[in-house]
């Protein structure tokens, strides 16, 4: 629920075969023939954690990512390491055996990138959610502060999920600015950049991060902040998952949490043109306390109009901020807002409201393909029409748009690794099951309009020019920290840089 360039038709089926290959089988091997097999028993040896090989006990659910369509994989192992320590003897053996390695924090790549058919490092133990700082108490949310965060600070293992994170820092009152899909890991989620719910109050979640360990192509388990490895430090915040080592803890600026107000509206199809223009106009210019959230879907129901959103205040407040686009796009024909604590607004984005937290982590894995743009400017009316066509098409689809602005557009394009600061919105083209012919159509058609930006933590594999696309102008530098830290490519995607 989180839930390129194709501007031009696919060939025939020689291209896309290739490209359903590069996602199924995400690195290629290393193994020159005639080179004796990994000595997987050394590597278990060498473990305090679990190395699950097939065969094993437990391997049919340790091969598994978020997307049941990547189960067919078999990694040679799976790893599940228990400190950094673990993945320096990972990588190791990576390099000893020239064995293709992955990282996984959360299993949640859109291109099933993180597994693979070598060694899997799995992170999930490395889950510890720890906080130092005052405990507040009260809301806050409305008082004017230069600087949106604590003094507090939060330091979370890579492999921690959302729902947690969320859950242990509500018990100190405070929290980081992170996405809405509770079983994302943090891994993924902050070296992408995290785009999220409370993003326009307190940027990405890549803009809270302090500090960052590191574990190195070479084994080196390095911290990384403004001073000690800063080009690293620096490519860790949007540069991507996979990249330049396997990151194992993230210590971030927390921020003092109070009330939130969750709201939804919905609009019959036939107002779905008149929304989207009356939207796209106000949501990136929206108070920074006000998020939302703009869903034109195809279901088995019907189609559908709908719009969710995140307010940092009371819901007294919320008819004022809401009635500019109200008045453009026309009445609802349901509205519905109530004032709740963050974690259960979190929650509630999340598609697990009112369960346990233990439930949230269990929901269900989905079979879904993604594709993705970032919105530089608003869509005139022919390319209003185009998205609205697009959505009517026969099938089961949506498209998500995320209003951005406010403190992500603050922080300069090369201030990190993210560079779409200046996007208005991000676009999500989001479908059940794995025949990706709907989203390449409708990505195709909008791409006159929306260009070729797109976010690395929307993986596509069909985009041609990804470094463009994901990276913008901060390409040339991330490929230079590759080759400080990474020279012998030991990690290496499909779009790898």
């Amino acid at each position: 629920m989180d839930r390129r360039d194709s501007s031009r038709r696919e060939t025939p089926v020689d291209r896309r075969d290739v490209l359903r290959a590069a996602a199924l089988a995400p690195l290629a091997p290393l193994v020159a023939p005639g080179t004796p097999p990994p000595d997987w028993a050394r590597l278990r040896g060498r473990l305090a954690g679990t190395l699950v090989l097939p065969g094993d006990a437990g391997y049919a659910t340790a091969r598994r990512l978020y997307n049941p369509a990547y189960d067919r994989v078999r990694p040679g192992g799976v790893a599940y390491c228990e400190s950094a320590a673990d993945v320096s003897a990972c990588l190791a053996f990576a390099r000893d055996n020239r064995v293709p390695v992955t990282a996984r924090s959360g299993g949640h790549s859109y291109a099933g990138w993180s597994t693979g058919k070598g060694l899997v490092i799995d992170l999930s133990r490395m889950r510890s959610v720890a906080y130092d700082g005052p405990r507040f108490s009260g809301p806050s949310q409305g008082a004017a502060k230069p600087d949106p965060y604590s003094d507090g600070r939060a330091t979370i293992g890579a492999g921690a999920k959302l729902i947690d994170v969320y859950d242990r820092l509500s018990r100190h009152d405070v929290s980081v600015p992170a996405g809405t899909c509770p079983t994302v890991g943090i891994g993924g989620l902050t070296l992408g950049g995290g785009l999220g719910v409370v993003s326009r109050k307190h940027g990405l979640t890549c803009d809270a991060l302090e500090s960052v360990r590191v574990v190195t192509a070479d084994g080196r388990v390095v911290a990384c902040d403004a001073t000690r490895n800063p080009g690293l430090f620096w490519a860790c915040r949007g540069g991507g998952g996979g990249n330049f080592g396997v990151a194992v803890s993230f210590t971030f600026r927390t921020f003092e949490t109070g009330d939130a107000t969750v709201f939804f509206l919905q609009w019959p199809w036939s107002k779905a043109r008149a929304v989207v223009r009356a939207w796209q106009s106000w949501a990136p210019s929206a108070p920074e306390e006000l998020w939302s959230s703009l869903h034109l879907a195809r279901s088995a129901g019907g189609l559908s109009v709908e719009l969710a959103g995140t307010y940092l205040g009371r819901k007294s407040s919320l008819d004022r901020l809401l009635a500019p686009l109200v008045g453009r796009a026309g009445r609802p024909s349901s509205r519905s807002a109530r004032t709740v604590s963050h974690l259960e607004a979190m929650k509630i984005m999340g598609g697990c409201s009112s369960m346990p937290v233990a439930e949230c982590r269990r929901i269900p894995r989905t079979t879904f393909s993604a594709k993705s743009h970032m919105a530089y400017r608003t869509l005139p009316e022919d390319g209003i029409r185009a998205l609205v066509n697009g959505v009517a098409r026969g099938g089961r689809h949506m498209v998500l748009m995320d209003a951005m602005g406010g403190a992500i557009r603050r922080v300069d394009p090369t201030a990190t690794a993210f560079p779409h600061r200046a996007a208005l919105f991000s676009v999500q083209y989001y479908q059940d099951g794995m025949d990706r012919s709907w989203l390449r159509a409708l990505h195709a058609d909008m791409s006159q309009y929306f260009g070729i930006n797109a976010y690395v933590n929307y993986i596509d594999p069909d985009l041609e020019n990804w470094r463009t696309a994901y990276y913008g102008p901060n390409a040339a530098r991330l490929a230079e920290v590759k080759a400080t830290y990474d020279p012998g490519r030991l990690f290496r995607l499909p779009q790898g840089l």
